[in-house]
């Protein structure tokens, strides 16, 4: 008997990946509904379709995918108690995140005059993005500060520190899951009192999950610390996002930080793979993603690991514009942002990650080059 998927339509390569292995059925997440899978196998979602037993406890469905990182948005121990496989695609797009972080930073940088080697760099969960910044950091010449509880106390490296000891870094960026509750939640990791601790002129970068910071507590320190600078791609409850935290941030986008055409090829992939183990299928569909023939890249050579680093990142991915788009939310009717918000994701042209891109440094220094082959970018000698 064929089988029988239900897929988000705004999932990459969807039809192409799994059109071969049963009748599948394209649709909008707001038309994932318990009606819409009463003949339903398998569902395959992304972040915006809340998994619960209110979704499927009527339904056939056997398998649930989510083409993402996060997973806040299943219930995982409902999914186990009705026998129901699930797959994440973890790590999918974690250069990509890993890359938005460093094009920002890279932008501050040079805007504030920031010397990242005289910087600490505090890193809040260290799994597949967390990780990657990390490693990149270091090959900046940051001094880097890394807290994850869970993974500390399942390793032997001791390179971990306690979040308190972490807090006065002059940037630091966040990169856990978001959780409700037990010993590491990180529902409002972040409150009023723990951002108190922060430096004054702190970078705060929050590319993990809105509500990992209370949005309206950092609103409140924002407007005692000036000097701070916040760079926020996610949101406390998306899409309705608060305005007015938006009108104090440096840069402001709307949740696309993973957003690559490799990530979202990657995270199609794994779900294929995890779907056809678990219906004992042979996998034999791989992405293949179109060559990018954007020429080279001349960047300059001497002026230091800040200006080459934001000049090769803002040569393959216009953060700025990502901003800007953003922000002009604020023009919409108040009953039309969040469709604004969701619009904006939906309609978001894919970028390319570094390794897709060759530069020439004028004149060569062979030690920004290999700083720069760390972030992938294919320097020419």
């Amino acid at each position: 008997m064929m089988l029988k998927i239900a897929i988000d339509e705004n999932i990459s390569h969807a039809a192409e990946a799994f059109g071969e292995l049963g009748e599948i059925q394209l649709v909008s997440a707001h038309e994932i509904t318990p009606a819409t899978l009463q003949k339903t196998d398998a569902l395959i979602v992304r972040s915006t379709v809340r998994i619960d037993e209110k979704l499927l406890c009527n339904s056939p469905v056997k398998f649930v995918g989510t083409a993402t990182i996060g997973t806040d948005h299943v219930d995982e121990t409902y999914l186990n108690e009705a026998g129901i496989a699930f797959a994440s695609a973890a790590g999918c797009n974690a250069n990509a995140v890993a890359e938005y972080v460093f094009t920002a930073l890279s932008h501050l940088a040079v805007k504030r005059g920031m010397q990242l080697s005289e910087c600490t760099l505090g890193v809040v969960g260290v799994g597949h993005v967390g990780s990657r910044v990390v490693r990149l950091a270091k090959a900046c010449g940051l001094r880097v500060l890394q807290n994850d509880p869970p993974l500390a106390r399942q390793s032997e490296n001791h390179d971990f520190v306690e979040l308190e000891e972490l807090m006065q870094a002059d940037i630091v960026t966040l990169h856990v899951p978001l959780t409700m509750d037990g010993g590491d939640k990180t529902w409002h990791l972040f409150e009023a009192n723990q951002l108190e601790k922060l430096s004054e002129d702190v970078v705060l970068i929050n590319a993990a999950r809105g509500a990992v910071i209370d949005n309206q507590a950092l609103l409140a320190w924002k407007k005692e610390n000036t000097n701070a600078a916040l760079i926020l791609d996610v949101w406390e409850d998306e899409p309705d996002i608060a305005l007015d935290l938006l009108s104090t941030t440096e840069i402001a986008t709307p949740h696309i930080a993973g957003y690559s055409m490799e990530g979202k090829a990657n995270g199609t992939a794994i779900i294929y793979q995890e779907f056809c183990r678990h219906f004992d299928i042979q996998a034999n569909w791989q992405p293949r993603l179109p060559a990018l023939n954007s020429g080279t890249i001349v960047v300059r050579g001497d002026a230091g690991i800040e200006s080459a680093l934001a000049q090769s990142c803002g040569a393959t991915y216009n953060l700025l514009q990502d901003d800007a788009a953003l922000r002009k939310i604020e023009m919409e009717n108040p009953d039309q942002r969040a469709d604004y918000f969701h619009a904006l994701r939906k309609n978001y042209a894919l970028r390319r990650e570094f390794f897709n891109y060759h530069l020439r440094l004028e004149p060569m220094d062979i030690n920004l080059a290999l700083m720069l082959n760390a972030f992938r970018f294919q320097v020419e000698n």
